[in-house]
Order: structure tokens, then sequence, then C-alpha cells
């Protein structure tokens, strides 16, 4: 297993399955719209800091796939559960994951229909949720021209989970927020609902930046020209205190689970008039040219972007 990558893995079940085109979620006819189905494990040894409440692991487990409804554009209705916890988890800790869930479900209209328990070495769980939608917006619909957007700045995930796990330098007010982003993620669902019309292709942004730019790029066949960092706020500091590449840390931390669009310029101001609406920070970060590609310039520099963001079975 380990000489194989996430993207060989997924690849053979494709194959076998007849499926050769790679979206967030999985779609099917009904009549004249579409079903929408998404499926996404959270696992404690990869997915889960030792200091993760009970709250925020069930608040977690339902982000990811929330976030990839997000870049769909496509209303979650409904959800099933499936959990596996170790014999010795204790009934209160229980209590507050099934409190989680309801709290996080309530939040986003999301009516979790029920589930499956299991016994476990380590908690897994697993959300799929269930939406019906006219369309989605594809990875693969970036047009020449297009202005690349994020729905918010990167890298404050990765100085979180330094902070956390490794014990980096950091001042307290940065420290409180970094902490948060990785404790307490928010996936940007009323926005890509209201934007997805207006965005040609989006992606949710957890496996990180470069991963999402490179996808994005490969789909819709075309060359992604990056002209502006987004850096999150302190970051720069954090990095210059614990030798940090601020590179790295922006575009290959993940678990940002903002949304990555492209848009056309002509509907670049009702995407700002829709994020106001949301109170959701737009950045444009580039656009899209003929060719192929991630490219970063920078100080009259180009950068070549490539995919360094999270894979699972990578050495």
């Amino acid at each position: 297993m380990n000489k194989l990558n996430e993207k060989e893995i997924i690849s053979i079940f494709q194959k076998n399955f007849d499926n050769k085109i790679s979206e967030d979620v999985e779609t099917f006819r009904i009549g004249k719209k579409f079903g929408v189905i998404k499926i996404d494990t959270l696992v404690q040894g990869t997915d889960i800091p030792p200091m993760m409440s009970p709250e925020q692991i069930a608040n977690k487990s339902l982000v990811g796939p929330l976030s990839d409804f997000a870049a769909k554009g496509v209303i979650p209705k409904h959800g099933i559960i499936s959990i596996s916890i170790p014999n010795n988890y204790s009934k209160s800790n229980l209590l507050r994951l099934a409190n989680g869930f309801k709290k996080t479900s309530k939040k986003f209209g999301v009516k979790i229909l029920g589930g499956d328990t299991n016994e476990a070495k380590e908690i897994t769980i697993s959300i799929m949720l269930f939406g019906i939608s006219k369309k989605i917006t594809p990875r693969r619909g970036a047009k020449i021209d297009d202005i690349i957007i994020t729905t918010g700045r990167f890298g404050m995930t990765g100085a979180g989970l330094g902070i956390l796990l490794k014990k980096n330098k950091a001042q307290k007010s940065f420290r409180k927020v970094a902490i948060n982003s990785v404790l307490l993620p928010n996936p940007q669902l009323r926005f890509g609902i209201l934007a997805s019309k207006y965005c040609n292709s989006s992606m949710d942004s957890s496996d990180g930046l470069s991963t999402t730019l490179t996808e994005m790029s490969r789909s819709s066949k075309k060359k992604f020209i990056i002209t502006k960092i987004p850096i999150a706020d302190g970051l720069e500091e954090f990095a210059r205190i614990n030798r940090k590449n601020i590179l790295d840390l922006v575009f290959n931390s993940g678990e940002e689970y903002e949304i990555v669009a492209t848009v056309s310029q002509k509907n670049i101001s009702k995407i700002k008039k829709i994020a106001q609406t949301c109170k959701v920070q737009i950045l444009e970060i580039g656009y899209v040219k003929n060719g192929s590609g991630v490219l970063l310039k920078n100080d009259d520099k180009n950068i070549k972007i490539r995919d360094m963001g999270w894979k699972h079975f990578r050495d």
C-alpha cells in the first residue's frame, strides 16, 4: 500500500467502476435534476489533534463534506453518520459528541437520518451528505481571462498545527486565532450556494491551496497565474520567528476549508456583493490563461507551484 499514493488508489477504483471524471461530490440523475452525495471520513490518528474536544470532533467531521457541498453550490439536506469508537470511550464524551453533531447539523440545515456504530481502536467517523440540485460547479470549467478568487487567506492552520503539535512560538493574539482555525473550522456554505451561478469552476481547499489550484488547472486544461499570495494576517512574523517557509505555509498547509473559484470579469462585482452579504472576505489572487500548470509571479520571478498539499499514503 505504501507504494501507491492517494490519486493512484482512487484511479484504480474509478477504472473498476467505469468512472473517469473526478469531482468533489458524486451525482446521479433524478429526472431533470441531480442527486448529490458526498462521503468524508475523519480518523483520529491523522485528523484529530489530541486537544480537540468531542464537540469539535463532531463539528470537523461535518465540516469536511459541507465544504465540498459549498464549493459545488449545492444545499445539503440530509446526512448519515457512521461512527466507530474504542470500547473504553466514556458515556460523557459520547454525549458531548452527539451534541456536537446536533449543533453543527442544525446550524447548516442538515437533517441527520441515522447511521451505524462500530468498535475500533481509534475514533473513526464517516459522514454522508445528500442534496438535490439542477447543476454543480465543476473543477474543470475555468475559462481564459477568468479571475481566480478565494474566500479567505491561507497558512493559519499550518501555524496552528505547528503551535499545537510542535510547540512553535507565537504571540498571544496570533496563537489564539491560529489554534481556533484548527479546532473550529467553518465551511463557506452560504456564500458557495449563492455564488455558484457566477462561478465557472470551483473547489474546496481542504487538501491545501497548491493541490486545489493544480487540480483545477489540470481539469480545466488551463494555466493558473497567481499574482497575489493570500497570506494570513500575522503569518509572516510567525514564519520568521519559527524559521518557516512562508510559501509552504500558505500553499501547502491544508484544512482551510475555503472556496477557490474562477469567475469571469463581468461577474466579479456580483461575487463581491454576495461576499459582502455573507460577510466573507474575497481575494483576487490571479487569472487564467491558455497553457498548463500553476505559476506564481512574485517580485519579478516566476515560480512554479507544485502540488505539495495533503496526500494520504505519501511517504
